[in-house]
């Protein structure tokens, strides 16, 4: 195996101090631009490069972020960390990402091994497990140690940290609103997801605008991971009589149009239908899905930002806060 060259063997071939190496390698003022020359072409000869966990060590950091996803297939948390490696990239942070696949047990040993690893911070979005089970054991420890955590999409209250979310509430309250001013009166509500914490804050906006206008009729259909979706959504929409489905997610959307269509409805004419998180399902659909916009992308992005911030600003009695990230109703062709 080929040894790396270190800045001692750099140091001793060049007759020059360590001190004198490693501030030549940063173009320290202090050293004569000849030094720096000499050692430069020394270290790419060798294409030396630092060590990294021994940098890290001096400085008690490690310039890498540890993300924890819940799932990677779902477009939303892909375009996310799409938003996170980019600006993390900016502020030259690298980042380490662990995928639960919705599994409690998986995200605590992922939290642990990424701690153990002296990640400087954490970007998380719970796994629907932790949100069931409501177990924060492995954050509080965090907490504990003062290790920066921001949390988004997927947050829990029982931990005091950073949150990055959107306006799920408002959202779905705004999506409503677009059915019943278009005519509709007959809405039913359908959800792959009911026990996440975003799912909750979406049927708090439908009833709140439902339970505004006495002329609309509200059903509602939640399903779980378990669940034939398929069989169930048809099942569902052959035994309502609805005219409109706002789906509360991007998969409960896109199969109540492939199971309409079965039954021989006409869409939007029939039953119009608005979906959440605007990934791949809701644009190649046919037909293409209305749906509400969580601007994923941005969404990543701002939770880097904050934890950057956290890291290149550490203070002791750092006051928490929750931002919201808008979102948009995007009219396509499920929808009159």
């Amino acid at each position: 195996m080929r040894k790396k060259v270190t800045l001692k063997q750099l140091a001793k071939e060049l007759n020059l101090s360590i001190s004198t190496v490693s501030k030549s390698l940063k173009n320290d003022p202090e050293i004569s631009q000849k030094t720096i020359n000499r050692v430069h072409e020394l270290a790419n000869f060798y294409n030396y490069k630092p060590n990294a966990l021994a940098v890290s060590l001096k400085s008690n950091k490690t310039k890498t972020i540890g993300i924890i996803l819940p799932e990677i297939l779902n477009h939303f948390f892909a375009k996310a960390l799409f938003g996170i490696e980019q600006e993390a990239s900016k502020s030259g942070y690298k980042i380490v990402t662990c995928i639960t696949n919705e599994s409690y047990k998986k995200e605590v040993e992922y939290v642990e091994m990424l701690n153990y690893s002296s990640v400087d911070g954490f970007i998380v979005a719970l796994s629907q497990e932790t949100q069931v089970l409501n177990k924060f054991d492995h954050y509080q420890a965090l907490k504990r140690e003062n290790v920066p955590i921001v949390m988004f999409d997927r947050v829990s209250d029982e931990i005091d940290c950073d949150k990055v979310i959107v306006d799920d509430k408002i959202a779905s309250k705004n999506a409503i609103q677009y059915l019943i001013d278009t005519g509709c009166r007959k809405i039913a509500v359908i959800t792959t997801i009911g026990d996440l914490s975003v799912a909750k804050l979406r049927l708090e906006g439908v009833k709140e605008a439902t339970d505004q206008n006495d002329t609309v009729s509200l059903v509602e259909l939640s399903l779980k991971d378990s669940s034939n979706f398929e069989t169930e959504i048809e099942k569902f929409l052959k035994n309502n009589d609805v005219n409109a489905v706002l789906g509360l997610d991007e998969t409960a959307a896109a199969v109540t149009i492939n199971m309409s269509l079965k039954l021989g409805y006409k869409i939007p004419n029939d039953i119009s239908v608005i979906g959440f998180t605007d990934g791949l399902l809701s644009k190649h659909s046919y037909p293409k899905l209305t749906t509400v916009s969580q601007h994923a992308e941005d969404l990543g992005a701002k939770a880097a930002q904050i934890l950057v911030n956290q890291l290149n600003n550490f203070t002791e009695n750092y006051k928490s806060k929750t931002e919201v990230v808008k979102t948009s109703l995007i009219i396509r062709d499920s929808t009159n």
